[in-house]
């Protein structure tokens, strides 16, 4: 696999998903959404510039993603096969398909009993779907083959269904500063989580078995993932993958 260690030529699609994510953000904080009035440690947009101008800020970085990516000079440097499926992915997650339809699953599901797989569908997409998404568009971008980019995704997805449950966990026993953003939102909102069908317990056992899952995915790959997996030194002897930020932490089986 012709790999380079050079990911300038990658960096217009990594900064379209971020645009992306970003604006759903925005928009998820709105009062017709998740009415939040913290983001990452400061007020939401829509407090501090108006729901008019959140709004459009939120339209905006979603079409300079799509100019990012597409622009002449991006595409030329990746080449525009790579390009056109990079971009296609990336589309799909955000779309009807991926992040927006797990945000209608997961509004209309509010205040209500649903079964274990619509919690699931709603965990699958949303910020998972992105997640996925900047797994598989990075490694086809790299001239990745038809089997990585295979285990790209199942680490992808199993990376951003595990985020997304790490998130539900951070809601109910983090801190507002810690968060940056409200804490108890779920539940005040009446959001359908896996915590809550399933209890703490049950959603932090699903979150190492989707990391240990994840790992084994890296396994296929003939080169240096350490920016995807953590390892300490040997004396800690722990195992973490990186979350968004945040780190599922395990203690690893001691050898015989």
């Amino acid at each position: 696999m012709g790999y380079t260690k050079d990911i300038t030529p990658c960096l217009p699609f990594a900064c379209a998903l971020e645009m992306i994510h970003t604006y759903s953000l925005i928009h998820d904080d709105l009062p017709c959404m998740d009415n939040d009035e913290m983001r990452r440690g400061k007020v939401s947009s829509h407090i501090k510039f108006g729901e008019d101008t959140a709004l459009l800020a939120g339209d905006a970085l979603l079409n300079k993603a799509y100019e990012t990516m597409l622009d002449y000079e991006s595409v030329k440097k990746v080449g525009a096969n790579r390009a056109v499926k990079a971009a296609s992915v990336i589309a799909n997650a955000a779309g009807s398909k991926g992040m927006i339809l797990g945000q209608v699953i997961d509004l209309q599901s509010e205040g209500k009993e649903v079964d274990k797989d619509t919690v699931n569908e709603i965990n699958s997409k949303k910020t998972g779907e992105l997640i996925k998404a900047a797994s598989v568009a990075g490694c086809i971008l790299g001239g990745g083959e038809d089997i990585e980019i295979k285990y790209a995704e199942s680490y992808g997805k199993n990376i951003g269904f595990a985020f997304q449950l790490v998130d539900d966990i951070l809601d109910i026993s983090s801190d507002e500063e810690e968060l940056g953003k409200p804490i108890g939102s779920d539940i005040k909102n009446g959001k359908s989580t896996y915590v809550a069908v399933h209890g703490k317990d049950k959603t932090l056992n699903e979150i190492e078995r989707l990391t240990d899952e994840a790992i084994k995915d890296l396994s296929v790959f003939n080169k240096d993932t350490t920016c995807l997996l953590y390892t300490s030194d040997a004396a800690d002897d722990l195992l973490c993958v990186d979350l968004g930020g945040r780190r599922i932490i395990k203690k690893k089986k001691k050898k015989k």
